[in-house]
C-alpha cells in the first residue's frame, strides 16, 4: 500500500488545507484531492475511492453547519439527487482503463479550472418556467451523479453556481444543497465500490486531516465568509494537476 499512496503524511496536510478551505463554501474538495493524488502519483485505481471516502467526512460536517444555520431545502435538493445517486452508483461500479480514467479525470479538472478562473461570479441569471428548471436540474444531476462516481469529485463546484444562475436559491442555500449533494452521491459512488477500499490504516491520516480542516472551515463558512481568492489559489494546483496528466497520456 505504501508504493499505492506515496508522501502519505504530505497528503495529509495540504487535504487539511483543501478541506478548510472547500467547505468553508459547502464543497467537498474532490476536485484539489484528486488533482494532488494525480500530481504525487496515487494509484489511479485508488484516486476515486479516496476522493470519495474524504468528500464524505467532509461534507458530513458542512451539511450539519449549514443545516443549523438554517440555509437548507429539501424542495431545491431533491429534484437533483433523483437522477445523481444511481448515476453515481453507475459511475462507481464502472472499471475503465488507466488511459481512459485519467482522459476523463483530465477533462473534468479542465472544466474545473475554467469554473475557477473564467466563471468566477455567476452573474448571468436565466428566466426558466418552473418545468424548465425542474428538466435541468435532472440533467445536471444525472450529470454530476456520473463524474461523482467515476473519478472522485463531487459535483458540487458546478452545482452551487448553477443553483444561483437558475434561479433556485441564495448563496448559502446553493452552498448547503452543496454540501448534502456531494455526501448522498458520495455515499452512492462508495456503495459501488465496496471491495476496492485502501487500507483502514493507511487512509486514517487523511481522514483525521480533513475532518479537522473540514470542521473549522464550514464552521466559518456557514456564518462568516467566502473565500473565493482561496478558491483560485487551489485551482493552481488542478492547473499543475492537468499538465501532469496530460504529460502521462502522451508520453
Amino acid at each position: 500500500m505504501d508504493e499505492l499512496i506515496p508522501n502519505l503524511y504530505f497528503l495529509a496536510l495540504a487535504f487539511c488545507i483543501v478541506a478548510f478551505l472547500y467547505s468553508s463554501v459547502g464543497l467537498g474538495g474532490g476536485s484539489s484531492y484528486t488533482a494532488l493524488m494525480a500530481i504525487i502519483g496515487v494509484h489511479y485505481l485508488l484516486i476515486p475511492t479516496i476522493s470519495l471516502i474524504l468528500n464524505l467526512i467532509v461534507t458530513s460536517i458542512a451539511s450539519i453547519n449549514f443545516l443549523r444555520g438554517g440555509h437548507g431545502r429539501i424542495r431545491l435538493l431533491s429534484p437533483f439527487l433523483i437522477t445523481s445517486i444511481p448515476m453515481a452508483y453507475v459511475g462507481g461500479s464502472l472499471h475503465f482503463q488507466k488511459d481512459i480514467f485519467f482522459l476523463l479525470l483530465m477533462a473534468t479538472l479542465v472544466l474545473v479550472a475554467l469554473r475557477v478562473y473564467v466563471w468566477d461570479r455567476p452573474e448571468l441569471r436565466l428566466n426558466l418556467t418552473s418545468s424548465g428548471k425542474l428538466a435541468v436540474s435532472l440533467l445536471i444531476g444525472g450529470i454530476l451523479g456520473f463524474v461523482a462516481g467515476a473519478v472522485g469529485i463531487g459535483g458540487g463546484i458546478y452545482l452551487v453556481p448553477l443553483i444561483i444562475i437558475l434561479g433556485l436559491g441564495t448563496e448559502k442555500e446553493a452552498a448547503a444543497t452543496g454540501a448534502i449533494f456531494i455526501w448522498l452521491n458520495s455515499c452512492a459512488g462508495l456503495a459501488a465500490r465496496v471491495g476496492n477500499f485502501p487500507d483502514p490504516v493507511t487512509i486514517l491520516p487523511l481522514a483525521l486531516a480533513v475532518l479537522v480542516g473540514g470542521a473549522a472551515g464550514s464552521s466559518l463558512g456557514a456564518n462568516k465568509y467566502e473565500p473565493r481568492t482561496m478558491q483560485k489559489f487551489l485551482g493552481g494546483v488542478i492547473l499543475i494537476a492537468i499538465a501532469i496528466l496530460f504529460g502521462k497520456m502522451v508520453l
